[in-house]
């Protein structure tokens, strides 16, 4: 029953964030219109286009992982019962948020739009804070020493090139797809 309860909290929680920020306010911002102009070449259009497809594939991927393997949701109110070190999180640690602005940096370059990117820079300042201020401090608190691991070994912002593992996979108790 919790499964069922956190993939159905998880999908509302992603229409309603992710949704607002990287769908529903570039909307306003651009109207998903092309612009003319400096940021108009092709390539950087087509370039675009693809961040926006990784993000959205990123964005899907960790939302599901939360869901299924951390049996709650990525919203505050119903958070996972535990912490995810798997998948991009072996990354990364908020491959949510790079996702959702990456795919904001996408719509910038696809249609052409300074705005978008004026918008993406205030998002990730936004989302920082939040990070700073309340996710890490919550986490330390519910996870403890599991989450002070993981955070001595994945970076917070620009992903790791190699898969972190962990202490529990290292040993051979493969816990790793927590």
């Amino acid at each position: 029953m919790r499964r069922i309860v956190s993939i159905l909290g998880t999908a509302l929680f992603l229409l309603l964030a992710p949704g607002t920020v990287a769908v529903l306010v570039p909307y306003w911002i651009t109207h998903w219109r092309f612009e003319s102009g400096q940021m108009s070449w092709l390539p950087l259009r087509v370039f675009g286009g693809l961040l926006i497809a990784i993000g959205a594939v990123c964005l899907l991927e960790s939302f599901a992982r939360f869901a299924i393997k951390g049996l709650g949701t990525p919203a505050p109110v119903f958070p996972t019962q535990h912490l995810v070190v798997s998948g991009l999180y072996r990354y990364v640690r908020n491959p949510m948020y790079l996702a959702v602005l990456t795919m904001i940096v996408g719509q910038a370059f696809l249609f052409g739009n300074i705005h978008l990117l004026v918008y993406g820079a205030s998002a990730w300042l936004v989302t920082n804070v939040f990070v700073l201020t309340y996710e890490e401090p919550t986490l330390r608190r519910t996870f403890g020493a599991e989450y002070e691991t993981f955070r001595a070994n994945v970076p917070r912002w620009i992903p790791r090139l190699t898969a972190w593992q962990t202490p529990s996979a290292v040993s051979g108790r493969n816990q790793g797809d927590r």
